[in-house]
């Protein structure tokens, strides 16, 4: 009955946090005929590669706190030590952010130089380095909500941030057609009014404390995750820039699109990765946390396949949809980044056992061996197969994270994961997956595919013994 509890509970919150990213990407894909009547393929490659910069540099300027954060609040056990965390993480996160903005402001033109050939870009850059301080200022900040497991006011947040970019957006790049600059200022507006409306909220707690031996305890922790922070930041963004230098900012421009497609588990992900570090370590005892792990993996797996099912074989329709003609070929990569998100979920879920026990600093050598296999992947696939090169590469990329972290985790934390019904789960999805798209059947035999998925895994064995003897004892009380 606890672990019911507690899982109804991780599912409330994920709920809550998922509504934020739900709207958000909802945004995001009614914002697609904006962006593919205003904005050329080359532009929308221009924004994508400056996001991938944005991402990378957040990885850096956060140094691994960010992870630390989650960690060492919950060893403190009263609220002095909390508010010594809090503040410790706030000034260290500033002063980087700080830092960095300033740095890109400066370095502006040889930055646009280095990734488009040009530095006629470099406003462009600067608007960007704007938007990453406002962001890693406000994911710290809006991180309270999370340790405190306040999700209601996580999403009020949430949802004053995305009005307020939705409305800066249109405004600029349809009222004011400025272009790609208009999507990145628009995108940052929210965030940066958010955050100021947060700093007030939380002044109270935002006091001048900086306790030195604390941030060498974090950096302890955190610091061997950058690397492989930075890694997974490869496998998520490395192939924007070898489309970029391979095939063009075009190739580039229809990538993203399909990646954007695909992003409807990331939505659900993301939700599940925000509730899911509080939930994890808020557990204090082994047995119950370890098997409260092994039926959110096999759950996980689950949903995350049923979507990447239907994401992939709806894939032609969906991009049809929402999108213009010279669009349509991007529907080609829906399903193999659908796949290899799925594969990310799970990863999401094994690798908290070595955050557990405090052993992160082997984590960047599986991160790594899979960074290395992206970008051989990439650079062999891309030159003749373009973008679902690229695609490929990323599910090897994933599949072998998620198993070499799998393996490590299990080593230094092991849990009684239900691999049997998630190996089911998974091969059942690919399967149909497979079948969808190799006969190309109209809508209606689409939905059906995506349908009978889980009908498909009862006769398939996707209870375990004890589970069927656990129902066979509750029959009785039924009739």
């Amino acid at each position: 009955m606890l672990l019911g509890r507690r899982l109804g509970e991780l599912a409330r919150h994920s709920a809550i946090y998922g509504l934020g990213s739900l709207v958000s990407r909802f945004i995001a894909v009614l914002l697609l005929p904006v962006y593919t009547r205003y904005l050329t393929p080359a532009d929308y490659g221009l924004i994508e590669t400056l996001i991938a910069l944005s991402a990378i540099l957040t990885v850096l300027l956060a140094a691994g706190v960010k992870s630390a954060f989650f960690r060492f609040y919950f060893d403190e056990k009263d609220h002095a030590g909390h508010l010594r965390v809090i503040r410790t993480s706030f000034w260290f996160t500033m002063a980087m952010a700080t830092a960095g903005l300033v740095a890109g402001l400066v370095l502006a033109g040889p930055i646009s130089q280095f990734l488009f050939g040009t530095a006629s870009h470099a406003d462009l850059v600067r608007a960007a380095f704007v938007g990453l301080w406002a962001n890693v200022n406000y994911e710290q900040l809006t991180s309270l909500f999370r340790v405190e497991q306040r999700s209601v006011a996580y999403l009020i947040a949430t949802l004053i941030n995305l009005t307020v970019t939705v409305g800066a957006t249109l405004l600029l790049v349809v009222a004011w057609d400025v272009g790609p600059i208009g999507v990145i200022v628009g995108n940052f507006t929210g965030t940066l009014l958010v955050y100021l409306g947060l700093l007030a909220y939380r002044r109270e707690q935002l006091g001048l404390e900086w306790d030195r031996e604390l941030l060498r305890e974090m950096n302890r922790f955190g610091m061997p995750l950058v690397p492989s922070a930075l890694f997974l930041w490869a496998l998520n963004f490395s192939d924007r820039f070898f489309l970029v230098k391979l095939s063009g900012p075009r190739e580039v421009g229809l990538y993203s699109i399909g990646v954007r497609m695909a992003s409807a588990i990331i939505l659900f992900l993301a939700a599940f990765r925000t509730a899911w570090p509080a939930f994890a370590y808020s557990i204090e005892d082994d047995r119950e946390a370890k098997r409260a792990y092994s039926f959110v993996l096999t759950y996980i797996v689950v949903i995350t396949s049923w979507m990447a099912l239907g994401l992939g074989v709806l894939a032609p329709w969906l991009v049809r949809l929402l999108t213009t003609p010279s669009f349509y070929s991007a529907e080609r990569v829906v399903a193999p980044r659908a796949v290899a998100a799925a594969a990310f979920g799970a990863y999401i879920v094994v690798v908290i056992g070595i955050g557990r026990a405090r052993k992160t600093r082997s984590n960047w050598v599986i991160t790594g061996a899979a960074c290395v296999l992206n970008v051989a992947l990439n650079l062999l696939l891309i030159p003749p197969y373009g973008m679902v090169g690229a695609a490929i590469a990323t599910i090897g990329a994933y599949a072998t994270l998620f198993v070499g972290m799998a393996w490590r985790a299990q080593r230094i934390y092991p849990v009684p994961y239900q691999w049997r019904r998630v190996a089911t789960a998974a091969g059942v999805a690919i399967a149909l997956t497979v079948v969808g798209r190799v006969t190309d059947p109209p809508l209606a035999a689409a939905i059906v595919v995506v349908a009978v998925y889980p009908l498909v895994l009862l006769p398939l064995g996707f209870y375990l013994p004890e589970e069927r003897r656990r129902i066979r004892a509750l029959a009785p009380l039924a009739r």
